[in-house]
């Protein structure tokens, strides 16, 4: 099967904005979708790396919820990556298209130069029980896949797993980025308790509102502990019918503080805007509900990049 893009920044209302796109200069989204996926995508990882370069951005980092974008990102190498001014970046995402909590998929994705793992999405409880109630408008894979059976981290008297904690440790000795994927809070809660008794230094939470259903309070509480909270702009300035209401991002992020705090895209979906799009507009909308541009810089870029540094 050939993997089509229709890239393309026709009808993205990418109108002049010298405030807004100056604040890009230096941008890091730790989390956009482009193809290779079993669903089905706007961009190339290497359309992704063009339009980021183009406003200046840092970095980005692909990410597919089935299979490793490491070996991808380093094979577009020769094909015009190298060329490209964005670093680009990727990891693993241990669902069961790489054999679920798998510390060797996990040491291959990080020493061939990948930076984030991410825990169970798809084949997490929380994704699993949340999209049976709940038209969350997520995609339909475009090939014939089994489906996720559920990965928990944790055993039956609800402590973290062997594996959990082997693959942990691998994390800690490259100074990687966990993620907590999609799991839910009592999930999130244990792996974030081990990560840090392993040493791992750099522990994200994913769109804490969408599927891991954290509360504001959840989400100080581990932002007190070192913990990021990540929100995703196009849950809030993606298409108009799906919007959530802006207030909701500014509470997160007035109480969890903007040193806890980094956006990202999580788009590249094919009936979504393009995550520069929706960076360009996230800034904006910052800007215009009072948030200072230092402020900004850092949740578009500062400390995403300091995550992602050696």
């Amino acid at each position: 099967m050939e993997f089509e893009y229709g890239f393309t920044t026709e009808n993205e209302d990418r109108q002049p904005d010298e405030q807004a796109d100056s604040l890009l200069v230096g941008a890091v989204d730790l989390h956009q979708h482009p193809g290779p996926s079993p669903f089905p995508r706007r961009m190339s990882i290497l359309d992704a790396a063009r339009d980021a370069a183009a406003y200046g951005y840092r970095a980005i980092v692909a990410k597919s919820h089935h299979h490793s974008m490491v070996t991808d990102i380093l094979a577009l190498r020769s094909a015009g990556l190298a060329d490209v001014t964005t670093e680009v970046y990727g990891g693993v995402a241990l669902n069961r298209t790489v054999g679920g909590l798998n510390p060797y998929a996990v040491e291959l994705a990080l020493r061939m130069g990948g930076r984030m793992v991410w825990f169970p999405t798809l084949s997490s409880t929380a994704h699993v029980k949340h999209h049976e109630h709940h038209d969350t408008g997520f995609p339909t894979p475009e090939v014939d896949l089994r489906p996720n059976e559920i990965i928990t981290i944790l055993d039956d008297t609800g402590a973290v797993l062997p594996e959990v904690r082997d693959i942990l440790d691998v994390i800690a000795a490259e100074q990687a980025v966990l993620t907590c994927g999609h799991l839910g809070v009592e999930e999130s809660d244990a792996l974030i308790g081990a990560a840090l008794e392993a040493g791992v230094s750099r522990i994200v939470v994913n769109h804490p509102i969408f599927v891991v259903g954290a509360s504001i309070e959840q989400a100080v509480a581990w932002a007190r502990k070192g913990v990021t909270i990540e929100h995703c702009v196009v849950m809030y300035f993606g298409r108009e019918e799906r919007r959530r209401d802006l207030d909701e991002l500014l509470t997160f992020i007035k109480e969890v503080g903007v040193e806890r705090t980094v956006l990202s895209s999580d788009s590249g979906q094919k009936n979504n805007p393009l995550p520069v799009t929706l960076f360009r507009r996230a800034v904006r909308g910052l800007l215009d509900a009072g948030i200072g541009e230092d402020d900004i810089r850092r949740l578009v870029g500062t400390t995403a990049g300091q995550l992602l540094a050696p």
